[in-house]
């Protein structure tokens, strides 16, 4: 689903992506729209703006995805201010490009972020990683912080940088199945179920330095 409120963006992005093999189900032009549009619509992927008429796109996927946390956010905006970036991966986005991204990177980033993958215009990833470790506590110990093997940590790392299996399988000399074996023993240590939670909890352990 792609939502934004200017009529021929809205319609560019829906154009590369159709072209790109995928299939749109629905568009949106307001928050309302958005979350009455993707109920009924159930789609695995939004291409969503954030500046638009309320709700804004930061609560349109708090909502979203509280209603399907299957579901993947790539957030497309013309904004690549801090406060920005940090409210929408706060309220579960996998992605953030601006605007000024190209039509290749566009597509690229929302192949990745449908398998799973956190994607972000070059130079925000790294704002996001550094604002989860400055509001993680260092002095903060959790007891039950779960024992992970140092391959496992190792994979975690670079999980929240973002990086594809694939990626990690070969700067790592692993297969690509491994890579996800490592992923899904660490979820199961974490008692968590997607890549979105793990990257999360990656980047508040300040596993990203």
């Amino acid at each position: 689903m792609v939502v934004d409120d200017h009529p021929m963006w809205r319609d560019a992005v829906e154009r590369d992506l159709v072209g790109a093999g995928f299939e749109v189900v629905a568009t949106a032009a307001t928050g309302g729209e958005a979350v009455t549009r993707f109920k009924a619509a159930r789609p695995q992927l939004v291409v969503l703006d954030l500046q638009i008429p309320e709700p804004d796109g930061v609560a349109v996927t708090r909502e979203v995805l509280a209603h399907d946390p299957s579901a993947r956010v790539l957030v497309l905006s013309a904004s690549g201010e801090q406060t920005d970036v940090l409210e929408a991966v706060k309220a579960g986005a996998t992605g953030y490009l601006v605007k000024s991204a190209s039509r290749a990177e566009l597509l690229d980033a929302v192949r990745r972020v449908a398998r799973g993958d956190t994607v972000f215009t070059p130079g925000l990833a790294g704002l996001v990683l550094g604002e989860f470790r400055r509001l993680a506590d260092p002095a903060t110990t959790d007891p039950s912080r779960p024992e992970l093997t140092e391959r496992e940590t190792e994979v975690l790392r670079m999980v929240a940088k973002g990086l594809s299996y694939k990626q990690i399988a070969e700067r790592l000399v692993l297969s690509h199945r491994t890579v996800q074996n490592h992923v899904q023993n660490t979820l199961r240590k974490l008692q968590m179920h997607n890549r979105v939670e793990l990257t999360r909890w990656a980047i508040e352990q300040g596993l990203d330095d």
